[in-house]
């Protein structure tokens, strides 16, 4: 019986924590500069929730809240919601979110949960986000506007955020450990 309150217990509070860090994520797209591609804080939000939750709740965290703006709950950049936005120019790189969790816990699966690991896989990730992000751009803005080379998609939606994403990954690291040990007693292992 006490096992069962424990477990019922743990799911709540990882319902809880997938929550929270999905509103997190919505909050820091919000949190933007225009440009061709908004300079967001969604990118901390992500590597955030992976680090501090770990890759199986961060993972979630990040579908649910790409879920959400699909369904039209405004947590995109801009508040913008809806299929429209996912579908558009810059989707692939709100798709992207989800392969760099992915990495981020298939890295931590294998690797465990160093820092080292951590800085890598949020690196990695960051990497298939643009990747992939980069051809989505590529595909949609070719179909409506006709071809554009890889350089200057480069030089529109990724060189512009090398450095601004690096800082992201050196804060997102700072403010996960710190944040990852008084919520160790909470969560269990993170």
């Amino acid at each position: 019986m006490e096992k069962e309150i424990s477990i019922q217990r743990r799911k709540t509070y990882d319902m809880v924590y997938i929550a929270f860090f999905t509103v997190l994520i919505g909050i820091c797209s919000w949190i933007s500069i225009p440009a061709v591609i908004p300079f967001t804080l969604q990118t901390f939000g992500v590597f955030l929730a992976v680090s501090v939750l770990g890759g199986k709740r961060g993972t979630l965290a990040v579908i649910v809240y790409i879920l959400l703006g699909a369904v039209g709950i405004p947590v995109f950049s801009g508040f913008a919601g809806g299929i429209g936005v996912i579908m558009g120019n810059t989707g692939g790189y709100i798709v992207g979110f989800i392969f760099s969790a992915l990495i981020m816990w298939l890295m931590e699966h294998f690797l465990g949960r160093k820092v080292w690991v951590r800085a890598l896989s949020m690196a990695a990730g960051l990497i298939a986000c643009y990747a992939f992000g980069t051809a989505w751009f590529m595909y949609v803005y070719t179909g409506k506007n006709g071809p554009v080379s890889l350089m200057t998609v480069l030089g529109w939606c990724v060189i512009p955020f090398i450095i601004p994403d690096a800082v992201k990954i050196v804060l997102a690291l700072t403010l996960g450990s710190a944040l990852k040990k008084p919520l160790a007693g909470i969560m269990g292992s993170l």
